[in-house]
């Protein structure tokens, strides 16, 4: 099996500057409320096998959580969220601990979105990794969509 991808670095390297996020947190706004994940529970990692690398970062309140994968990544970039690329993923979710079928999760890409979104890494360093995103992602179970904006990551990256 063969996955390809590619970055498409466009504004010069920069990815769009490192957003507001305090150090160890991602930030956002979902459907227009703040979101800040809990420094304790927000990560970034990256893992190589078969000769592709992916990077996974992930942020949690205590009845929240924002999770973004990229799959083939390639360091400082743009990397779109679109249903032509499936290994390139955000979600949005809810979870319920005392009713972990009942926990909720709303998905970028999904079938037939198009482009929904992009995730911009701006600076990484063997410690850290700093960017912004955003996207649209749709719950399948009921068909809703949250608007994830104004999202910036300030991440370290564990070893």
């Amino acid at each position: 099996m063969t996955f390809t991808s590619c970055s498409n670095d466009d504004d010069g390297g920069d990815g769009g500057g490192g957003g507001g996020a305090a150090s160890g947190t991602i930030t956002a706004k979902i459907n227009g409320s703040s979101f800040t994940s809990l420094e304790m529970t927000s990560f970034a990692n990256t893992t190589t096998g078969g000769g592709q690398t992916t990077l996974v970062m992930q942020g949690n309140t205590q009845s929240q959580a924002i999770n973004m994968i990229i799959n083939g990544y390639d360091g400082v970039g743009t990397y779109q969220l679109s249903d032509d690329n499936v290994f390139r993923s955000a979600s949005y979710i809810e979870p319920n601990i005392s009713d972990p079928m009942a926990t909720q999760t709303w998905n970028a890409p999904f079938q037939d979105s198009g482009v929904v979104g992009e995730i911009k890494i701006s600076e990484e360093t063997d410690t850290n990794i700093k960017g912004t995103f955003n996207f649209t992602c749709k719950n399948s179970n009921d068909g809703t969509t949250k608007n994830v904006t104004e999202g910036s990551f300030n991440l370290n990256k564990q070893q």
